[in-house]
């Protein structure tokens, strides 16, 4: 079984940088797409950014383009998601997820991911 593990969040002002990775254990699945999302309480859960299994291709979010990027390092089982920029409405729960193809990852996420990780607060004040 794979698990995966949010970490970097925390309490940022507007205009901060955070750093959030996302490592797998229990076995390797650095051939899977990755995607960031993020969830308001009572929300649905909602794209951020994707990146296929080479970290060759990425995407994002209309909102985040320009501010957050989105890496893997496949050696060590992690990805990654710089934010930069932070806006108050960038406040919310960040989940990663991994899924077979990044076509899963940007259209299909509510029902076809394969691993979900427990998520990570990240807050933005004003």
């Amino acid at each position: 079984q794979v698990q995966l593990v949010e970490s970097g969040g925390g309490l940022v002002q507007a205009g901060g940088s955070l750093r959030l990775s996302c490592t797998a254990s229990g076995r390797t699945v650095s051939t899977y797409a990755k995607g960031w999302f993020r969830q308001l309480p009572g929300k649905e859960r909602e794209f951020v950014a994707a990146i296929d299994w080479s970290g060759n291709k990425t995407y994002y979010e209309d909102s985040v383009k320009g501010r957050f990027t989105v890496s893997r390092d496949n050696a060590k089982n992690t990805v990654y998601l710089q934010m930069t920029s932070l806006k108050p409405e960038d406040t919310a729960v960040y989940y990663c997820g991994a899924a077979r193809t990044i076509a899963i990852v940007m259209l299909d996420h509510r029902y076809r991911m394969d691993y979900w990780g427990r998520g990570t607060q990240v807050t933005v004040s004003a």
